[in-house]
């Protein structure tokens, strides 16, 4: 896989780890089999040698991970539960909300966007463990820097029903004419009552801050930025309702301590 997409083996391996604590924030039943099929893919540094700044960096990074993927189940079940029938994951990785999350009926209509070679690898492990998606799942195969609406509508995707969008882990990878595309054809595609959820996109400026040493993670040094820390307000200027979320504010209403260097969140919205 490219070296972007091998960093959703990372993401795998964080919430492996989630799913073993005593009180995990949720349950992936899948990741470890991610991992195991990975192989030296998923290697990580050991950690005997890193230093205390390169500890607390991975530490901050696996808790932002953590809170998140619980925070964006959360987004997804309240939309299904609202009446919306339709999901699509923008740069779905190695996602399996279709498979795990009990709100996900047979009749919601849910649509997975990534590249081919991700998609595959994902599909090889699933059909491994079994898994039977909960949903109508449907993987579309694209490149989202490119014209995909296509792509996605011929899967079946209808503009006139509401949407819930996710964009988990994307943006940031993105450059800014990059991650505006993403969203302004997800606006275009967006029916009235659509929901869109994503990160708020001010990470990079945490890289931008930290020295390159001290930050011994595949993700970071991928990272171009996006709308960096602009999401909500480039939502807002084209026609939606937006409520940002702090991360300590919701890492806290889930029971976790955040650590002092947590700085950032997301961002729901409504068409």
């Amino acid at each position: 896989m490219p070296a972007v997409s091998c960093t959703a083996i990372g993401v795998a391996r964080v919430r492996a780890a989630e799913a073993r604590r005593p009180d995990p924030l949720f349950e992936d039943p899948y990741a470890a089999a991610f991992i195991s099929a990975a192989g030296a893919d998923a290697t990580s540094p050991d950690p005997g040698k890193l230093t205390a700044d390169q500890l607390r960096w991975r530490a901050g990074i696996a808790f932002h991970i953590s809170i998140r993927t619980r925070f964006f189940d959360d987004y997804l079940h309240s939309a299904v539960d609202s009446g919306i029938r339709q999901v699509v994951i923008l740069g779905a990785g190695l996602d399996t909300r279709a498979f795990r999350l009990s709100s996900c009926a047979a009749d919601v209509h849910w649509f997975e966007l990534d590249l081919p070679e991700v998609l595959a690898f994902k599909q090889t492990v699933l059909d491994q463990q079994r898994a039977t998606a909960r949903c109508d799942r449907k993987t579309v195969a694209v490149d989202l820097a490119a014209d995909w609406a296509a792509s996605l509508r011929g899967a079946g995707f209808s503009p006139s029903s509401p949407t819930a969008w996710l964009a988990e882990g994307l943006l940031v990878y993105l450059d800014r004419s990059t991650a505006e595309h993403v969203l302004t054809v997800a606006t275009g595609m967006s029916a009235s009552g659509s929901r869109l959820a994503a990160e708020r996109g001010d990470l990079a400026a945490q890289v931008a801050a930290t020295a390159a040493r001290d930050r011994p993670d595949e993700a970071s040094s991928l990272w171009q930025g996006g709308l960096d820390g602009g999401v909500p307000a480039w939502l807002a200027d084209n026609g939606w309702r937006t409520t940002t979320h702090d991360v300590t504010e919701v890492a806290t209403s889930y029971g976790r301590q955040p650590p002092a260097s947590a700085r950032s969140g997301f961002v729901t919205a409504t068409r």
